[in-house]
């Protein structure tokens, strides 16, 4: 009768391996930290293109003030892991308001290199509903206790 081969883990790649909080980490931070340029961008080139687009949509223009919100106060709050969770939220908002002003013809496109026209778009829309879902986790500055991290 042959033997069994069963390999065993040790016990420091086992944590590493199974650590969701480093991975709720990792998505925080690269997914507001990329936000986060978008904001700063805005703040210093101005972002009163967005009210145009708003008014164009019959919405009011004065929520393009969300913007600094939504791409600058949401991602830094991501990053830190501070109310994590409703800074998630607010970021997905302004991804899918961000689609439906600017990206609606292209919903439904090809880019040239064959991949989808909106996946940076998707990326960041669903990446902050998975932070949402996710939490904070153990390595913010919350320690990820609270309803809301």
């Amino acid at each position: 009768m042959a033997k069994k081969f069963t390999q065993r883990r040790s016990p420091m790649f086992e944590r590493l391996v199974n650590n969701s909080d480093f991975g709720k980490l990792i998505l925080r931070v690269s997914v507001g930290t990329l936000m986060l340029f978008h904001g700063v961008y805005k703040l210093q080139h101005g972002y009163g293109f967005v009210e145009q687009m708003l008014l164009k949509a019959k919405l009011p223009g004065y929520l393009s003030h969300g913007i600094l919100v939504g791409e600058l106060l949401a991602p830094l709050f991501m990053v830190l892991g501070i109310y994590t969770r409703p800074a998630a939220l607010i970021q997905t908002f302004v991804m899918v308001m961000a689609i439906y002003l600017v990206h609606q013809k292209e919903l439904f496109s090809m880019s040239p290199h064959g991949g989808y026209a909106l996946e940076l778009q998707a990326l960041y829309l669903f990446g902050s509903l998975a932070v949402f879902f996710f939490g904070a986790g153990r390595f913010s500055v919350s320690k990820g206790f609270g309803q809301w991290n």
